[in-house]
């Protein structure tokens, strides 16, 4: 067995037992045979079928479906911008999805219409993908007229924090429970997300992996720089439109339903390019996905343990894996 097959192994099987565990772990604890027991319909006690099929399955399938979609968003952007701190939110995701929620929650009381029949429809899942996608729609519109791409990665940041202003202002201006509500939303949550809205999560998450896997080879050539890549045949401004697209329904849908969870989408190509020592989109990508999958179940695992936001443990683990690469590594790419 290969190195790398073995190391996929070895992803593969933790990613396993970090899930099994997720299933297992809260403030009821289960064995694990009463997890297989309620999974397969077999349980004798009502409750335990409930806390295992209707709150824990759903969480630790959020958590593996945004560990891989961070991590290979945050992929694809560091090779597009060929820059080692880029990430999943580099293009203004979470500065779109931060202002769709504050309008929601901190602007619409203001205003009076948070009683809205349109509002309530919408909700902060609605506000935070349309802020996002709207976010990106911009940014994607410029990237089609300018060929710079550093360009496009300062526009972004500058859009970002324009954004942010806005934001920051709305939040002075609130009354202390929607400030309230809306702390809590950037403080990113695995435990929200309902059956209904796994249902949308799943199919659109599926799709911007599905797009990820199929720019590998357009992303190996953009490591070797964009006017390489032309002379190749590359068509450029074709690809930045399926990495802006595949970012949009990764990390944007990731962020409306989950809050920001920062630090996977960063660290996460990193560890991969660590521990499988190649710079082969083939090989880095599954890797990044399954990688990112087991460390967001493994920070969902102790953030119930210690009765935490799971933002606060990504980011404890996050900083150091980041540390470690930028003093270990000169050279990314």
């Amino acid at each position: 067995m290969s190195r790398h097959s073995l190391l996929f192994a070895l992803l593969l099987f933790a990613t396993v037992a970090l899930f099994t565990a997720d299933l297992a772990v809260g403030s009821v604890a289960l064995s694990p045979g009463e997890v297989w027991q309620a999974l397969t319909g077999r349980a004798a006690d009502p409750v335990v079928h409930d806390i295992v099929l209707k709150i824990r399955l759903l969480k630790a399938l959020a958590a593996l479906l945004a560990g891989a979609a961070l991590a290979a968003s945050g992929l694809e952007m560091q090779t597009l911008f060929r820059n080692p701190l880029a990430g999943p939110y580099v293009l203004g995701v979470s500065s779109g999805a931060a202002l769709g929620v504050a309008l929601f929650l901190l602007g619409a009381p203001m205003l009076g219409i948070a009683g809205h029949s349109l509002l309530r429809s919408l909700g902060v899942v609605g506000a935070a993908w349309l802020g996002s996608a709207l976010v990106l729609a911009v940014v994607l519109a410029v990237s089609r007229r300018i060929k710079d791409i550093m360009v496009i990665l300062i526009l972004g940041m500058m859009l970002g924090s324009g954004i942010g202003s806005v934001v920051e202002i709305l939040q002075y201006l609130s009354t202390e429970t929607a400030l309230k509500a809306f702390v809590v939303w950037t403080m990113g949550s695995l435990g929200d997300i309902t059956a209904g809205q796994l249902a949308v999560l799943l199919p659109v998450v599926t799709a911007g992996l599905a797009l990820a896997v199929a720019v590998i080879k357009p992303l190996n050539l953009l490591l070797l720089g964009e006017s390489y890549a032309r002379t190749m045949g590359l068509d450029i401004r074709r690809t930045r439109t399926l990495l802006v697209l595949s970012t949009v329904l990764l990390a944007g849908t990731v962020t409306a339903f989950c809050g920001p969870i920062g630090f996977i989408g960063l660290a996460v190509p990193h560890l991969a390019r660590m521990l499988f020592r190649s710079a082969d989109h083939r090989v880095l990508m599954p890797a990044s996905m399954l990688t990112g999958a087991a460390l967001l179940l493994g920070c969902d695992l102790v953030s119930k343990l210690l009765a935490l936001p799971v933002n606060t443990i990504t980011a404890l683990t996050g900083i150091p894996v980041v540390v470690i690469v930028v003093l270990r590594n000169r050279s990314f790419f």
